[in-house]
């Protein structure tokens, strides 16, 4: 209470208050009261005897209060908690344990991590004062484009515009942080301080090993020499005392029998309900009747088409709660006397319980159709609407009998049930979840059914008429096999304490044992503890009558303190040290060892203390040097009568191991179960081992059954258990038990932070490797502070007591964790939970950087071969020199008209002259009207007046620079042509947005200052926009140029048309933001303009009787082109559907396509995303409205990037059903440099797709592999290289030539390049560079320009026009967007790709370094909560598939990733903005 600020007086509370409250925290824990119940009812307990401090009333004091400054700074004196170790597992309670934790944690010096940061509305549990708001004057203004989410017109995203290299006018306006961050940044900060947390040397260091440059190999880790290995003799086979030749009788059922008919009185079993009242005794005739009533119930008056339902043999469900074991008892034996398998399971209780769908598996394979239940319990299942009980997921149909005793039939006098001997046929079926989550049927043989009966009898020394205590389930394990099995055999009275009884009275089972005088009693180490915490007060309670005191799982370590512990206190109330029997059990072995009281000839007692740091190489090693790693256990007792026992090895072959080695205990004994129901392969794995000696030779001739208990044969051979196989986790060469993780973590802080002791620890595998997960529930009132300190409180611990790093920490909310049918927590659902990203947690902390060492190493790069040598290598191994060449030039067209057509606007002169009525253009709305039409003389018109405005009304000479403002349109063509009649340099700069003016008119004005245009022509809306009050607030009104509107200019002409002194005379600027963010314009000669218009003209095969339909932005590179020069080139005809159009009507584009029957069609990625998801569902509705694509020869996507095969894939299959070709649809490329490189066209073969090898990719080779096999990367041609193009592939580095098997930059030589960057600043050395680069050995006589792109060439089985081997041209990736990390080249959209496939909430992602760590944003189409189990599926993926650690995992909202006009993604933008703290992340975790 303390803790929750409340100033209030140490008061000592009563004795019966401190027990409600225990019962409260229990009732709490289970869920069966709200927390809001809890505190109230708790304020009321302690309201009686906490004094009312200065007349404030006490329900007050103990609300949980936000402390003013004055309380905050007093520290609150402690009251001393009521219940003091509520709040763990109870199976965990080691004192020595914690203090070994607290101790381990003091020589950590507080390690400083970066806390992870979440958004204000994620903070559901944090408290007020742990929210630090964010420090408002630090923060640069928010100009990064598009990083806040604005209401867009075009593209489901903002679209990024900004750009990052300035020019020196704009600072103020646009964030540099290019080069680097503001150092006030909280981002940078906080990288900073993950930087130095993994500068820290690791505990286990990195050996170093060669790796071959060509396959990456995972470190192999070779075993430590100085780990501790066995040293003692091989261990012999154990051999248990034979079981006594008594009278047995032949069955269980003839047992049962002989009680029923001779003593029909004598009690069996009595029920209590959940006061402690006993509510039913059942007798021994009345179970002996009851059950020959159900047998003959089952067996005759069961019938499905006059057929009967059951046949001897079938297996048949037992449904039964467990507070009803009467009606269990019945159920089961009415089973075993009609010859049917009683396969009893949970009540479910809803649809969707933990596991419940596995319990589905068990009831399909064992083929079960009925079920039995009572009729209470009936009544609670869930129901559907007929009133049926629901088919629960998973389940097959079954028929549900109620077994209530007048539903029975009785049976005639003359009716007898088969008493068979007990044979091999199968007796039950107990169900056993295993590590992974599956649930599997252990069937139970008659014979050893019976055999188990008898050497429990021999071991627990029971004689008839005993009275036994059962605080266990009956229906599994222990207490099935002594509350029902063995308790016939011997006509025990069994008293049944339910699980409800317990919650509410931990001392029930005591109590009745004393009212009792019970000689045995059956219970969990939990049941004692829980009693221990309510025992005071108690003076009456005696447990002197007990003999047996089972703790049936005494087999987990961590049980010896609660045995301690209760004799500790009990031992003063008649309980003798020498009752408390701890047993070890399985459910394939059944009864594997029990400790026997002296008097059975029991050895005494032992314990071992053994060192953790030997248990985990598998050895024991009783002498702890390292006080704080070590294990406590004790003996569970010696072998059961009649069964031999021997410990294997784990893995591989089972060899003996030797005296001082922990492996599996394996028991061959008639008394072990004898399959998993109707799985034959694991079944002759686990019931069929056979150990073998050194030399290999078996130990027997009889094969042993594996009971999945880790232990060793200790002193006089009692058996010791370290631990069980399903908690196993072997991380690199080490075991470790999670049972014994869980201990360490609860000793750390617990009552402070674990809410009731919940924790699961569980293993993964994430690139081959256990990596151990820690999932925690933390108390409500836990702040983010609390949590994150406690985490890292944890790794300490763990990583001093166990030397193992655990990969991830995750907290999730109380009461959330899925809840084993009695209590604890369902592990392998949580594990399932987490690795489907559906176990929601607060928080979450990843260590890969500490966890994973089997990285391959970092790739050394190999000292530099020359370019010579590597020619002549590539020639040695008979590859080719990587260049290819699309068609001739000179051949192909006559060179007069050729010359004829070098100046465009000669071109449309020309055309206005011959053809003045043929249509060039028709601009469509978003209804699909035509808005606007030009044919050649309308456009030649519009041109003349443009070019006299720009000459009389803005006094322009030739020469200058013009800036064209317009949305796409006709009136931008004519604007353009305009220009060049005047001798002017126009340059397309996209509009602003008028809703998002603040980020997109900054560019439009830097592109105006960057290019030095005299003049801005623009439409009468938008000059009103640039000179608005909302624009005023971005720019400066005064620093635009003139701006002239275009929409009513006289009509005039002009003296006479600009023609150009030569053809190297610069014709037009072309402006683009790169996906890099870097602003470049490069300068079109009209040489460079009519080559490039020739070369589309000549692949397309474009003539005037042709119709294209275009829907592009028609500012920079082949949009431009296509959309302002090819048609007046031409002459063909130009549907342009602008793409902001689609917003209002998607189907606007493939509905022109259709409508005027156009062969060629171009679009960008923007738009065929958007008609893919917009559409895909409406093919059928747009068919209705006759839209036929089968006209469309190719379809072809401009693009500067790698090919988006799935897109463009699942493009073509949607929109099949419209008669889309299958081969329809390319991609084209271009850059900067050369803005048409590659195009389909409609003549030469179809694109080819290629495999390659993506780890060979990261090291610069090309290496093909078959479709589907691991590690593929699907590459597609972008389209065939134009005519007159001729490209390399050159080394980034040396710039020689390579062959066709290397990655390297592609350059490109051809009439059309650019010539040249236009930039303020004029770097000629970057221009120089990039335009007139020349190889450095082999033809270093060509100039070429270089792309930028990596990628590679191939020469296909294909054959071209010419009749050639067709060369394909593969684009990998932009070698700026490049990420180099550990010695190798990885591009950063197969990461991303990775990542999206992760989880179904990742709806976008992109990746970028800072630092050297790898960021990973992420945007989560899902609920907020949701956002943390995304963190260790991304994790997880980007480990697995590429080898990386992932530094920080952002997440932020739908829209967050910024992407340009093109849909290419601004990796750069969002690492400025991330930097910049502008993204508004849900969550940010950086991973240690």
């Amino acid at each position: 209470m303390a803790e929750r600020g409340c100033p209030l007086e140490a008061v000592p509370l009563p004795a019966e208050v401190r027990e409600s409250l225990a019962e409260l925290e229990l009732e709490l824990s289970e869920g069966d009261i709200t927390q809001k119940g809890y505190e109230k009812k708790k304020a009321k307990l302690l309201a009686r005897c906490v004094p009312l401090i200065q007349g404030v009333d006490p329900s007050l004091q103990v609300e949980n209060r936000i402390l003013g400054p004055a309380e905050a700074s007093a520290p609150a004196p402690k009251q001393p908690k009521p219940r003091p170790s509520n709040a763990r597992d109870e199976r965990f309670r080691s004192d020595v344990h914690t203090e070994a934790v607290q101790a381990a944690l003091a020589k950590y010096k507080e390690r400083k991590m970066p806390m992870p940061s979440k958004r204000r509305s994620v903070l559901t549990h944090a408290s007020v004062e742990a929210y630090t708001p964010p420090d408002l004057h630090s923060a640069p203004p928010d100009v990064t484009t598009g990083l806040v989410q604005h209401q867009h017109a075009y593209c489901e995203r903002p679209q990024m515009t900004s750009v990052r290299g300035v020019p020196r006018g704009c600072r103020g306006s646009v964030l540099e942080t290019a080069g680097g961050v503001p150092v006030n940044s909280r981002v940078s900060s906080k990288i900073q301080q993950l930087l130095n947390t993994l500068k820290r040397p690791k505990r286990p260091p990195l050996k170093e090993f060669f790796v071959d440059d060509f396959e990456e190999l995972l470190e192999v880790q070779q075993p430590d020499p100085n780990q501790p290995k066995p040293e003692g003799s091989q261990m012999a086979v154990l051999r248990g005392e034979p079981l006594a030749e008594s009278s047995w009788p032949p069955s269980l059922l003839a047992a049962l029998q002989q009680w029923g008919t001779a003593q029909p009185k004598a009690p069996c079993l009595t029920a209590l309900d959940t006061a402690g009242k006993a509510v039913y005794t059942l007798t021994y005739g009345k179970l002996w009747s009851r059950s020959l009533k159900l047998a003959y119930t089952l067996l005759n008056k069961l019938t499905n088409k006059n057929e009967p339902l059951l046949k001897p043999g079938d297996r048949v469900a037992l449904v039964f709660p467990n507070s009803d074991p009467v009606m269990f008892m019945v159920a089961f034996y009415g089973c075993l006397l009609a010859e049917l398998v009683p396969v009893p399971i949970e009540v479910p209780l809803t649809r969707k319980d933990a596991g419940s769908q596995q319990v589905g598996f068990l009831l399909g394979s064992c083929g079960i159709s009925l079920a039995l239940t009572t009729d209470a319990c009936q009544k609670g299942l869930p129901k559907a609407q007929t009133g049926e009980v629901v088919t629960f997921k998973g389940w097959p149909p079954l028929t549900w009998l109620v077994i209530d005793g007048k539903h029975l039939t009785k049976p005639p006098k003359d009716w007898h049930p088969a008493l068979q001997d007990a044979g091999p046929r199968t007796a039950y079926i107990e169900y056993k979840t295993s590590k992974e989550g599956s649930t599997v049927g252990v069937a139970v043989s008659h014979a050893s059914l019976l055999a188990q009966c008898q050497s429990l009898t021999q071991a627990c020394g029971y004689s008839e008429a005993e009275t036994l205590t059962n605080v266990l389930d009956f229906k599994r394990d222990a207490g099935l096999w002594h509350g029902v099995l063995t308790s016939i055999l011997n006509r025990i009275h069994v008293v049944s304490i339910p699980y409800a009884l317990m919650k509410a009275n931990p001392l029930s089972w005591i109590q009745k044992v004393c009212v009792y005088k019970a000689q045995a009693a059956l219970v969990k180490s939990r049941d004692m503890h829980w009693s221990l915490l309510a025992q005071r007060g108690q003076r009456d309670v005696s447990l002197s009558s007990l003999r047996l005191l089972i703790v049936a799982d005494g087999a987990n370590p961590w049980s010896i303190s609660s045995c301690d512990a209760f004799l500790n206190v009990f031992q003063a109330r008649g309980l003798r040290p020498e009752v408390i029997c701890p047993c070890a059990s399985s459910p394939e072995a059944l009864t594997v060892a029990i400790r026997r009281p002296p008097d059975l000839g029991g050895p005494p007692p032992r314990r071992a203390v053994l060192s953790m740091s030997g248990l985990s190489h598998g050895v024991i090693r009783m002498d702890a040097e390292e006080k704080l790693s070590v294990l406590t256990v004790q003996d569970v007792g010696q072998v059961m009568p009649g069964a031999n026992v021997c410990v294997v090895k784990v893995e591989g072959t089972p060899h003996l191991c030797k005296t001082d080695e922990v492996g599996e205990i394996c028991v061959d004994s008639s008394a072990t179960a004898t399959a998993y129901y109707g799985l034959l392969g694991i079944t002759k794995n686990v019931f069929e081992t056979v150990p073998v000696t050194a030399g290999g030779a078996p130990v027997s001739d009889r094969p042993f059954t594996r009971t999945g208990l880790l232990g060793f044969i200790g002193p006089d051979d009692l058996v010791f258990v370290v631990g069980k196989l399903d908690g196993l986790m072997v991380v690199g060469f080490r075991r470790h038990n999670a049972d014994d993780v869980v201990a360490t973590a609860l000793a750390v802080e617990p009552m402070k932070f674990v809410y009731r002791g919940r924790i699961a620890v569980f293993s993964v595998t994430v690139l081959h490797d256990d990596r151990i997960v820690l999932v925690a529930e933390q108390r409500p009132d836990a702040s983010e502070e609390d949590s994150f300190q406690w985490m890292s409180r944890v790794l300490q611990a763990i990583d001093s007591i166990h030397q193992v790093g655990v990969y991830c920490l995750a907290l999730v909310p109380a009461n959330t964790l899925p809840k084993a049918p009695l209590g604890g927590i369902h592990v392998s659902e949580t594990k399932q939970r987490f690795l489907e990203g559906m176990l929601h947690p607060c928080n979450v902390l990843m260590c890969p950087h500490t966890c994973v060492t089997n990285l391959p190493k970092p790739r050394q790069k190999q000292p530099e071969v020359g370019p010579a040598s590597m020619i002549v290598g590539n020639l040695v191994a008979g590859k080719r020199i990587a260049q290819a060449s699309g068609r001739e030039l000179s051949h192909l067209e006559d060179s007069d008209q050729a010359r004829k057509f070098l100046f465009l606007p000669d071109v449309l002169q020309w055309r206005a002259h011959t053809t003045p009525e043929h249509p060039l253009f028709l601009l469509l709305n978003a209804k699909g009207t035509v808005t606007s039409t030009a044919t050649c003389v309308q456009l030649h018109k519009k041109a003349e007046r443009v070019a006299a405005a720009l000459m009389e009304k803005a006094r322009l000479s030739a020469g200058a620079h013009v800036a064209l403002v317009y949305p796409p349109g006709v009136d931008l063509i004519a604007a353009f042509y305009g220009c060049l009649y005047c001798g002017c340099v126009p340059v397309t700069v996209r509009p602003p947005h008028p809703q998002n003016l603040a980020t997109t008119l900054p560019t439009v004005k830097m592109i105006v200052e960057v290019s030095k245009s005299a003049c801005v022509l623009t439409t009468q809306a938008i000059m009103r926009l640039l000179r608005s009050k909302e624009a005023a607030a971005t720019v400066d009104a005064r620093t635009w140029p003139t701006i002239l509107d275009t929409d009513d200019i006289p009509k005039k002409k002009v003296a006479s048309i600009f023609r150009p002194p030569s053809p190297d005379v610069l014709a037009y600027l072309d402006f683009s933001v790169s996906t890099t963010g870097i602003l470049a314009g490069v300068k079109m000669s009209h040489a460079a303009t009519s080559a490039l218009c020739r070369s589309i003209k000549l692949q397309c095969e474009l003539y005037p009787s042709r119709q294209i339909a275009i829907c592009l932005d028609p500012y920079c590179g082949l949009g431009f082109a296509l959309w302002c020069l090819c048609s007046v080139y031409s002459g063909h005809q130009s549907v342009l559907v602008p793409p902001p159009e689609l917003e209002t009507n998607v189907s606007l584009w493939l509905w022109a396509v259709s409508q005027y029957k156009a062969r060629v069609t171009f679009c960008s990625y923007s738009v065929m995303e958007m008609c893919a998801r917009g559409l895909g569902a409406q093919t059928a509705a747009l068919r209705m409205k006759g839209v036929n694509l089968s006209c469309v020869r190719t379809c072809m996507v401009v693009a500067e990037e790698r090919p988006r095969i799935a897109l463009t894939q699942s493009f073509s299959k949607l929109f099949r059903d419209l008669g889309l070709p299958a081969r329809a649809v390319s991609t084209t490329f271009g850059c900067r440099v050369n803005v048409a490189i590659c195009l389909q066209g409609t003549a030469g073969p179809d694109p080819t797709t290629v495999y390659v090898d993506m780890r060979a990719l990261r090291h610069d080779r090309v290496r093909l592999v078959e479709r589907g096999s691991p590690h593929s990367l699907p590459l597609t041609e972008s389209g065939k290289i134009l005519p007159g193009v001729k490209v390399i592939i050159a080394h980034t580095e040396t710039r020689g030539p390579l062959g066709d098997s290397h990655l390297g930059e592609i350059w490109v030589s051809s009439p059309h390049n650019a010539t040249g960057y236009y930039t303020v600043y004029g770097e000629e050395g970057l221009h120089a560079d990039h335009f007139s680069a020349r190889l450095s050995f082999g033809d270093t006589q060509t100039v070429w320009a270089r792309t930028g792109f990596l990628g590679f060439l191939r020469r296909t089985e294909l054959t071209d026009a010419s009749g050639e081997r067709h060369d394909a041209l593969y684009v990998v990736g932009s070698l700026d967007e490049t990420l180099e990390l550990r010695g190798m080249r990885y591009h950063p959209i197969d990461i991303e790709t990775s990542v999206i496939r992760a989880h179904r909430s990742i709806a976008e992602c992109a990746v970028f370094t800072w630092t050297n760590l790898l960021v990973v944003v992420v945007e989560l189409d899902g609920l907020e909560q949701d956002a943390l189990d995304l963190v260790a599926l991304v994790t997880n993926v980007v480990l697995e598939e590429h080898h990386l650690v992932v530094g920080v995992v952002v997440i932020v909202d739908p829209g967050v990733i910024p992407i340009n006009s093109r849909g290419e993604k601004q990796r750069m933008h969002l690492r400025d903005g991330f930097l910049a703290d502008q993204l508004d992340p849900i969550y940010v975790a950086y991973n240690m």
